[in-house]
């Protein structure tokens, strides 16, 4: 099969509809609306993220939707983004929803005086932003005016720069390396609007491919590509088809805690500036579905499988028995549905396979006196009789080992 028709097959917006992930409607164009498999999907995702994130020490913050015009003033998106931001007026004062969740982290940095034994800060956010982007080219998850960044943002010492963004090389190759994905990636410099100085331009730049060549990590200079308020790495990630997608990225940031004056009290009793470091790796979470749609065809690892198994009743005398079953995978905490309606066990099992589940339970006579099931697994048919418990292990087995 041609790559063009392979990629016709894997188009993430065919299989939303035909998967019952999610909708675009034309009441909030831009805006995905998630049905109940596709958060099943996007919640597997997010807990995957918090519990890395957990585990590297990391903060979860939740900031507002809606702030002051003059906070974005402030940050400088008011002149460097209006365009791309929703306005609104509320009580005679006017209003932004954001399109980043910098601003909010950096309030929340600035809420109490911060010692320099504190730093690094590492506050992560799954913080849904609005962006106007041109309806011509909106496309499905890839290209909406409505997502979720899975941002960070990290207040570090000067002499903490390159030991941190260390850290989020190595966290962002975790996450990759947990899909298989390859990945390559670039430094995005200085573009042609900008804040601040040019040596402190420089100096960022200088830091952040001084990390790269200690890595050893192979990088490409992507001129001019730079964010208005600092240089970048950005992780172009690699799909089944070869196909490149932009989604992490790393940038370095001496204007914004110079904006909002953070500090910290340092080990000298004197306030001392802040370097921010703004990261993120999936990007935005809808993107990052969209890629996984179309990297796995919908055909989803276990753990991602919005329903893992499908139970099938060979008759109505073996509801009871799969009502049973069902009760027993809902309590280990896995995913199964029952197909309840009066249709030929063949067309349900090819019907199942079309919705592309992982694992069927055929359930007749023999099952029901055995208290066993006869499990089919997608592609591969038949893998014989076994019994609930023995079925219920091998699921937790085979999601342990991919999550």
């Amino acid at each position: 099969m041609s790559n063009q028709l392979e990629a016709e097959k894997r188009n993430h917006r065919k299989l939303g509809q035909e998967l019952e992930l999610f909708t675009s409607m034309e009441e909030a164009p831009g805006m995905p609306f998630f049905l109940p498999n596709g958060m099943v999907f996007r919640n597997e995702l997010e807990n995957l993220w918090r519990k890395k994130h957990l585990k590297a020490n990391y903060q979860e913050i939740k900031t507002p939707i809606m702030m002051k015009q003059e906070l974005w003033e402030q940050s400088g998106h008011w002149n460097h983004y209006h365009e791309n931001m929703y306005f609104t007026n509320l009580d005679e004062q006017n209003y932004a929803i954001k399109p980043m969740n910098c601003p909010g982290a950096i309030l929340i940095y600035n809420s109490k005086r911060r010692s320099y034994r504190e730093l690094p800060i590492r506050f992560a956010e799954l913080g849904l932003v609005h962006r106007h982007e041109l309806s011509g080219s909106l496309n499905g998850l890839l290209r909406v005016r409505s997502f979720t960044q899975d941002d960070a943002h990290l207040f570090v010492r000067a002499d903490q720069i390159e030991a941190e963004i260390e850290k989020v090389l190595a966290l962002i190759d975790e996450f990759y390396s947990h899909f298989d994905f390859d990945y390559k990636v670039e430094l995005s410099t200085r573009p042609g609007e900008y804040m601040g100085a040019e040596e402190i331009w420089d100096h960022a730049e200088l830091a952040l491919e001084s990390v790269l060549k200690d890595k050893g990590v192979n990088y490409q200079i992507n001129p001019g590509d730079g964010a208005f308020y600092g240089p970048k790495i950005d992780f172009h990630i690699l799909d089944s088809l070869g196909r490149s997608w932009q989604c992490g990225t790393i940038q370095l940031d001496f204007q914004m805690p110079e904006k909002f004056n953070c500090a910290y009290v340092g080990e000298d009793n004197k306030l001392h500036r802040p370097v921010m470091i703004h990261r993120a790796i999936f990007g935005s979470v809808e993107r990052f579905m969209a890629i996984l749609i179309e990297h796995f065809a919908g055909e989803f690892p276990l753990w991602l499988a919005p329903i893992q198994a499908k139970i099938i009743p060979i008759s109505d005398s073996h509801v009871s028995f799969a009502n049973d079953v069902k009760s027993q995978f809902d309590s280990a905490g896995l995913r199964v549905e029952v197909d309840y309606r009066a249709e030929k066990m063949g067309l349900k099992i090819r019907e199942a396979e079309k919705q592309k589940i992982p694992y069927m339970m055929v359930i007749g006579d023999k099952e029901r006196e055995n208290q066993s099931l006869a499990l089919r697994k997608r592609k591969e048919g038949n893998l014989g009789v076994m019994s609930i418990q023995e079925t219920i292990q091998l699921f937790i087995k085979d999601i342990n080992h991919s999550r």
